[in-house]
């Protein structure tokens, strides 16, 4: 994972911080900036992160959060076929576990999407995990929503 020392610069100005772990931008807005990023399985010092997918564009960001206030998370747990969203999660974990080194010995990480086991904990997550490419239900639902408003 190398980002560019623009796409660290972009991402601290978006975090308000320093990245704690490594990162890489795998969806960019139209103007190139870093929209979506994939991280580590663990933090520099070794921390498990369970959130491989990021959304980090801070459009959608507010967009998804809307969604999340006026009742999204319940609204799209209802919505999705939970076979599909349990297959999700699995797929997550999976694509996540297989990048953390061979040689750890220490804490992993865990859960599906956004580190969660079941269900859906945060639309923000699973968004960009479908933004990234991947099968995810809940994704789907979030841009459905964002694509009709």
């Amino acid at each position: 994972m190398n980002p560019s020392a623009d796409d660290v610069a972009a991402l601290e100005v978006l975090l308000g911080r320093e990245p704690e772990g490594d990162f890489e931008v795998v969806v960019r807005t139209g103007a190139g900036e870093p929209s979506v990023i994939r991280n580590a399985p663990l933090l520099r010092d070794g921390t498990p992160m369970p959130t491989r997918y990021w959304l980090v564009d801070p459009h959608l960001t507010l967009a998804v959060a809307r969604l999340e206030s006026n009742g999204g998370v319940r609204a799209a747990e209802a919505a999705v076929d939970p076979d599909e969203l349990v297959a999700s999660h699995d797929a997550y974990a999976g694509e996540r576990d297989e990048a953390v080194p061979p040689e750890h010995t220490g804490p992993r990480p865990s859960g599906g999407v956004g580190g969660t086991r079941t269900g859906v904990k945060c639309l923000h997550a699973h968004y960009a995990y479908f933004l990234a490419g991947g099968d995810d239900p809940v994704g789907r639902w979030v841009e459905e929503r964002l694509t009709s408003e």
